[in-house]
């Protein structure tokens, strides 16, 4: 999955290599069976930490795909994150969050 940039609510979020990096790792986490590498995802861009910038959108996408895998934490903190988005902001958040899920599910077909 390669991410260079991200369309954030005022702007283009633009990620670096370190960014890519954790991305790779933490998916690659997940498919060992992780659904704390998709929560940590979540705090990463909702913090700006681990060489991320700080995007809500991904955040909030993150934390959903994680609560969906039943994270109940990434619940809490997609809820927290939503409090500072607008709904446009939190309707992309989730289109890129489904998106996300039917790629896999097209992948593991």
């Amino acid at each position: 999955m390669a991410l260079t940039g991200i369309e954030g609510g005022a702007g283009k979020v633009v990620q670096g290599k370190a960014a890519q990096a954790l991305i790779a790792e933490c998916l690659a986490a997940y498919s060992n069976g992780s659904i704390d590498a998709l929560y940590d995802l979540g705090v990463a861009f909702s913090t700006g930490s681990h060489g991320t910038n700080s995007d809500m959108i991904e955040a909030h996408k993150w934390f959903n795909i994680a609560a969906s895998k039943g994270h109940e934490e990434a619940a809490w903190c997609r809820a927290d994150v939503s409090e500072e988005m607008t709904a446009r902001e939190i309707a992309e958040a989730q289109r890129r969050a489904r998106e996300w899920l039917i790629e896999g599910h097209r992948k593991a077909a």
